[in-house]
């Protein structure tokens, strides 16, 4: 299937990688590698909430030629220059010809004008992004509508008497090295590459043993391999560190949903073996006295 998107920058013949993504032009990329994984986690077919068949397919769709490929733009340090040259190469196009480009939702008409464009830049922003992907047959339109706004504070960003948003600081260089790993895992696991991924992270794991992250990725690919053994000890290791880390509470859940069905099918087969089930025994659950 083809995407196409003539809306914002896409009318001027570039991929407007923070509109897929639903990031400020000028999100660092902690930002951005969150707002990925929130959105890898809606589109994937093992995650989804999506009902009909087709919503899951179009989501896959999605995450595999617009999202991901989007990111992989933001992770690889060589080609994340290349489009902020691009970007900004644009931006100065735009300023010198600002009547080149054309405008249809009324948000980004708006911020055409408004005082403060900046607040109105992030408010709008953030109510498009809270819709962007819960129903993937509009993705593409609300993809359309952030890259005007994107477009939109662009040109007012370089006009005469605004300065320009300045680049965003590089990562820390002490983290720099797990940070790749796990991103180089996460492009492993799409394409189920999954000891490759594992063997990425056992190396990040020894560099930074108490890296919340490695440990919620390795779980989590260990529970995909439905290694529940392997999988929890770094499951529990990335929650005790951070509470919310993504990957873990990810693994999490399809445990709980392995123990349910596995409740289901056993109930016919046995009664009263007690409370807890899988999740229980495997994250703390009570014992019989």
């Amino acid at each position: 299937m083809s995407f196409k998107i003539n809306q914002g920058l896409f009318q001027l013949g570039i991929t407007d990688n923070h509109a897929i993504l639903g990031i400020k032009i000028d999100a660092d990329f902690n930002a951005i590698r969150k707002q990925y994984m929130r959105i890898a986690r809606r589109l994937h077919p093992d995650t989804s909430a999506f009902q009909e068949t087709e919503d899951k397919e179009l989501g896959k769709e999605l995450l595999a030629k617009l999202v991901s490929p989007a990111y992989n733009k933001f992770s690889k340090d060589d080609e994340k220059r290349e489009y902020e040259l691009l970007i900004n190469t644009i931006a100065d196009r735009i300023k010198k010809d600002p009547n080149s480009i054309e405008i249809s939702t009324e948000a980004a008409k708006q911020l055409q004008t408004i005082g403060d464009f900046n607040q109105a830049y992030e408010t709008s922003l953030q109510e498009l992004v809270e819709q962007q992907y819960e129903s993937p047959k509009q993705a593409l339109a609300r993809i359309g509508e952030i890259s005007e706004l994107n477009l939109v504070y662009l040109m007012r960003s370089r006009s005469g008497n605004v300065v320009a948003t300045p680049t965003p600081p590089p990562r820390p260089v002490k983290t720099s090295f797990v940070d790749k790993a796990c991103d180089r895992a996460v492009q492993l696991m799409e394409t189920s590459n999954y000891a490759k991924a594992i063997l990425e992270l056992k190396d990040a794991v020894k560099r930074e043993p108490s890296h919340p992250r490695c440990h919620g990725l390795l779980g989590l690919i260990y529970i995909k391999q439905n290694q529940p053994k392997l999988g929890t000890p770094h499951i529990r290791k990335a929650l005790s560190i951070d509470p919310n880390q993504p990957e873990a509470i990810e693994a999490q859940q399809l445990i709980q949903k392995t123990a349910t069905t596995s409740s289901v099918k056993g109930k016919s087969k046995k009664s009263g073996s007690g409370s807890g089930g899988l999740l229980g025994r495997l994250f703390g659950g009570s014992k019989k006295k």
